[in-house]
């Protein structure tokens, strides 16, 4: 298996680890829930004229960098915010490990005309290297995690899998 930690893990890790455990085993459900189609809209459709989609090293994958050294995400709603939050200071923790340093981080709510400014810290960098911890250990495990049934899980991809 893979050792690779990604944003979208970093993500999931906050979202759900058994939503984590079974995007680290290819079971992706993504493809037609109604609710990844419309980010992947908004996506599209938003910050046209930035160049978008800076992968690198197929471990993270930024929306999009500005003239101002920021690194931006973009995110359809504040429900997951602080998974949001994590995933781009992971984004800029993973930089910093590359020698790329002086970038600042922001999430982006077009639909909500905000936007929240992210920063890391070294009490950040202590918990992202647990957190990576956590997450190789979940990729690793032969079952997924119990499903924990939150407000979320009635919108996620994962639903029928998991609950019904």
């Amino acid at each position: 298996m893979d050792d690779r930690i990604t944003g979208v893990m970093i993500y999931y890790y906050f979202v759900c680890k058994r939503k984590l455990w079974y995007f680290c085993h290819d079971i992706r459900m993504e493809t037609e829930n109604e609710d990844v189609i419309l980010g992947k809209i908004l996506d599209e459709s938003s910050y046209k004229k930035k160049d978008k989609h800076i992968n690198i090293d197929d471990i993270i994958n930024i929306d999009f960098i500005s003239e101002h050294k920021e690194l931006h995400e973009v995110k359809k709603s504040k429900a997951v915010e602080e998974a949001g939050i994590w995933q781009v200071k992971y984004y800029l923790y993973y930089l910093q490990k590359r020698g790329v340093n002086g970038i600042k981080g922001k999430i982006d709510y077009p639909l909500l005309k905000k936007s929240v400014v992210v920063e890391l810290t070294e009490k950040d960098i202590e918990i992202l290297e647990r957190i990576i911890l956590e997450i190789t250990e979940i990729k690793h495990t032969d079952i997924p995690p119990i499903c924990e049934n939150s407000k979320l899980c009635k919108k996620c991809a994962y639903f029928d899998l998991c609950i019904i």
